[in-house]
């Protein structure tokens, strides 16, 4: 009966629609990944794109599609990483309303970064990692912690209050370090916004280890993920380690929103809205919510990219912003629809 259960309250889509859908997101990635080379504020001919994309800078067009193609792998890598980050912690702490920006994780890396720059003078990419995933680390972890309090534990409704808290507090924190520093004042606002600007592949190879980690915890999860979907008790009498599943999928979340943050800044709302989207394609199993959640994450920063260079001519708006206006409304109407008591 249990295993019935499993099989089909987490598995309600057919193996069939779920590759199909698989094709299309995956189709879709495609062509945005050509859309992101292709499109900016000056206008490029296909010969420049497959003369960059070959390596050759010899026009000024071509140098403008070379500065392309590490900003398009950056917002792949980047939006995957929120986007199973996102599922992640939903999976987590069964709360609808969960996602690295709302649960405080995105500001407490964010903090943790400022702190090393304006107490340390860290200068260095490793440090900024670093930082950040302590960061985030000691962000989910209080947030969780205060969320657990009173009655009922750490209910979703909690965790939301709590994580909202959290990131008021220590945005206001990261305000009043930075104020009183003219020397870091701009580079640190800038970074704040949130956008995959000026990436290159050294700064992407300082990164990578720790996304490729936590790519790996975070997919090895997914069965323990479809374990506590079915309640602790019942996941402890499967013979499952609660906490300690938690905590192993939870560090794999971490290390992606504490590398991403690092590199991008904290870009908000996407792990709130890819998730949903997913389950609306695949169902509830992890093992197929996961990996769809990493392709759909990196096809809505990509699309932000895009959007955010085409809207703004010449200038242009970073991910940070657009990711915001589509995904605050979508908060709210996930509020509205849902009992947000657990998935």
């Amino acid at each position: 009966m249990i295993s019935e259960s499993i099989g089909g309250a987490v598995a309600p889509r057919a193996g069939g629609n779920r590759m199909l859908w698989l094709a299309v997101v995956a189709a879709v990635l495609v062509l945005l990944c050509i859309l992101s080379v292709a499109i900016g504020t000056r206008e490029v001919a296909w010969a420049d794109i497959v003369a960059a994309i070959g390596g050759r800078e010899d026009t000024i067009a071509q140098a403008a599609v070379a500065m392309r193609i590490p900003r398009t792998l950056l917002a792949l890598l980047a939006g995957a990483a929120l986007g199973l980050a996102g599922a992640i912690m939903q999976g987590v702490t069964r709360n609808p309303l969960a996602d690295p920006g709302i649960l405080g994780v995105n500001m407490g890396a964010s903090l943790a970064v400022v702190v090393g720059v304006a107490w340390f003078n860290i200068a260095s990419a490793d440090a900024y990692i670093f930082a950040a995933v302590l960061g985030a680390g000691a962000s989910a972890v209080f947030v969780y912690a205060i969320g657990s309090l009173g009655r009922g534990g750490a209910t979703p409704l909690k965790l939301a209050l709590a994580g909202a808290a959290t990131s008021v507090a220590f945005s206001s924190l990261v305000i009043a370090l930075v104020l009183p520093r003219n020397d870091i004042a701009g580079g640190i606002r800038a970074w704040q916004i949130g956008g995959v600007g000026g990436a290159t592949f050294e700064r992407m190879s300082h990164v990578l280890p720790f996304l490729v980690a936590g790519f790996i915890i975070s997919l090895l999860s997914a069965r323990k993920l479809n374990s506590l979907a079915l309640g602790d008790d019942l996941a402890a009498g499967l013979g499952e380690r609660v906490a300690l599943a938690r905590a192993f999928a939870a560090f794999g979340a971490i290390l992606l929103c504490g590398a991403t943050t690092a590199v991008c800044g904290p870009i908000g709302f996407l792990g709130l809205v890819v998730p949903h989207l997913c389950r609306l394609l695949v169902g509830v199993d992890h093992r197929w919510l996961l990996p769809f959640s990493a392709v759909a994450g990196a096809c809505l920063l990509l699309g932000a990219d895009i959007v955010g260079r085409i809207i703004a001519r010449p200038a242009e708006l970073d991910v940070g912003i657009v990711t915001a206006f589509v995904g605050a409304p979508f908060f709210i109407w996930v509020v509205r629809r849902q009992r947000v008591r657990e998935l």
